[in-house]
């Protein structure tokens, strides 16, 4: 058998620099794992709010309204409106129609943060974000230093 030697020359500047890409490589494998594997610091292991439900009375012209917000742990789940009498809905027609509308927007969001005010029935909405960041305080969300609005009636 007649086997030949075979001579690999390798040059050290070449070496090094195929070592440099590769140290690189693995930098950059490890930094995008880091990113974006579910850690235990992310939010998870800290709850938003005290489950339960949370209930502010409002009062119209003698008849009170309780606005309650339901949550979870990390999410506002429902928001209605309990002991709404006839006489409170014939007399103030938009507050169903501007609740659901803030409803669905707020779960949408899980935010009271940048919640789109129609003004058709600005002041109706007014009255009930401050009721659901009244119920979302005693949840534990928000301070009230926090408060949305700030604004008082005419």
């Amino acid at each position: 058998m007649n086997k030949k030697a075979k001579i690999i020359v390798l040059h050290m500047k070449e070496l090094i620099y195929t070592g440099l890409i590769v140290l690189l490589v693995l930098l950059f494998v490890l930094v995008f794992l880091l990113m974006f594997s579910p850690g235990e610091d992310s939010g998870s292991a800290r709850s938003l709010y005290t489950p339960g439900q949370y209930t502010t009375s409002l009062t119209f012209q003698g008849n009170v309204v309780d606005v309650v917000v339901t949550v979870d742990d990390h999410s506002i789940t429902s928001i209605s409106l309990n002991n709404l009498e006839e006489a409170v809905s014939v007399m103030y027609p938009l507050l169903e129609p501007t609740l659901e509308e803030l409803s669905a927007e707020i779960l949408s969001k899980q935010s009271l943060d940048n919640i789109q005010l129609s003004e058709n029935n600005k002041y109706t909405s007014m009255v009930l974000l401050d009721a659901i960041a009244s119920s979302l305080e005693q949840a534990g969300n928000i301070s009230s230093s926090d408060n949305i609005s700030g604004n008082s009636l005419p």
